[in-house]
């Protein structure tokens, strides 16, 4: 009988520690799993028409997944591929803050300068150019707004090619408070970053980020691409419309022609891997710069044209970016070393896909770093 107890006993012991085990599993994630899981969540999203786009995971320089799903074209049935150029939405800002920063790195400009000394009154009045600094404007404290408004989407795409072509629907912004007192978020205050970068180098915007952003992180595929021009691999954007008999629409007389200093640019979830890991080794800007524009300025999540989270993947920072037709998301995980680039044709897209993945890597074994 005492030895029938005791066999009754480990076998209901070992029962308890194999239950104990597969919670414990069902909770966290093995390192080795985590690329099968983010398969898992990818390819449930795509099958429910949820998500059409690119995903990248990697850890460091390694890269653990990267997969693509649904159609650039449905108008002709062409299918993503993991290089497939997808718009960046305001993800744009990150380079425009970082360029911004090697130019205070260098001393061709200080954080403290005027937007007066940049921009003349074709631009905005003296009197509210005065009251806003480089530091107002890129933490989106300047009180400016946002230049899609009625006079742009009255008007003809064409009209906005150059940064210069855009003083029509600026130059009556008025700030809805004393700058730096309050955060708004403003895509005309990080927009008129980019006249500063033309004022202050004497280059073109656009040719100043290939030379001074793209080119030193490799990012080969991201450009802000004319779009009445028949660039290879690039993504239209879509979003779900149940009164078209396709089911969709596209955003093509919708989006600007060509992107810009706040957003509208296009790049590849391998691109944007390298610009995070151009960053972090310092390639782009000084260890300082960076911390700069890694702290919370504002207390409302936001650095220096980069947003700013703390929680269970410990400090996390990057972009996301969101247009009809567009959603796409980059986090750089500072404490444990993942980077996820997430990239999406489908308006609202990105987002749930990659809170997704941040969620299973919070369940992942091992120290934070």
């Amino acid at each position: 009988m005492i030895r029938r107890l005791v066999f009754l006993s480990l076998h209901l012991l070992v029962l308890i520690t194999i239950s104990v085990n597969n919670t414990a599993c069902s909770q966290q994630v093995d390192q080795l799993d985590l690329p099968g899981e983010v398969a898992s969540l990818m390819e449930g999203a795509c099958g429910r028409d949820e998500f059409s786009g690119t995903v990248l995971l990697a850890r460091g320089e390694e890269v653990l997944f990267r997969r693509a799903c649904g159609e650039a074209s449905k108008r002709f049935h062409v299918e993503n591929n993991v290089e497939t150029k997808f718009n960046l939405g305001s993800m744009n800002k990150m380079f425009t803050s970082t360029a911004v920063m090697q130019l205070v790195d260098s001393g061709a400009l200080s954080l403290d300068d005027r937007l007066s000394e940049f921009v003349d009154e074709s631009w905005l009045p003296r009197s509210v150019s005065d009251q806003i600094t480089i530091h107002h404007l890129l933490t989106h404290t300047s009180g400016l707004g946002s230049y899609f408004n009625d006079t742009y989407w009255n008007s003809s795409r064409e009209l906005y090619r150059e940064l210069d072509d855009y003083k029509p629907l600026v130059r009556d912004e008025e700030p809805a408070f004393a700058p730096g007192s309050e955060f708004r978020y403003s895509n005309t205050g990080m927009f008129l970053l980019g006249v500063v970068i033309e004022r202050a180098t004497g280059t073109g915007y656009f040719e100043h980020i290939r030379e001074h952003i793209y080119r030193p992180a490799g990012m080969s595929e991201s450009d802000c691409y004319d779009m009445d021009q028949p660039v290879e691999n690039l993504a239209i954007g879509y979003d779900h419309d149940p009164d078209s008999e396709w089911g969709y629409e596209n955003n093509l007389y919708k989006h600007v022609i060509r992107g810009g200093p706040a957003g509208g640019g296009f790049s590849t979830v391998g691109d944007l891997h390298r610009f995070a890991l151009a960053l972090l080794s310092g390639r782009l800007a000084s260890e300082e710069s960076r911390e700069k524009m890694w702290t919370d300025h504002s207390g409302q999540g936001y650095g220096y044209g980069f947003g700013i989270t703390n929680g269970p993947n410990g400090k996390v920072v990057g972009h996301s970016g969101g247009f009809p037709g567009i959603n796409s998301n980059l986090d750089i995980m500072v404490d444990r070393d993942y980077i996820v680039a997430v990239m999406s044709n489908y308006g609202m897209g990105a987002g749930p896909v990659a809170r997704g993945i941040a969620e299973l890597i919070s369940r992942v074994q091992g120290e934070r770093r």
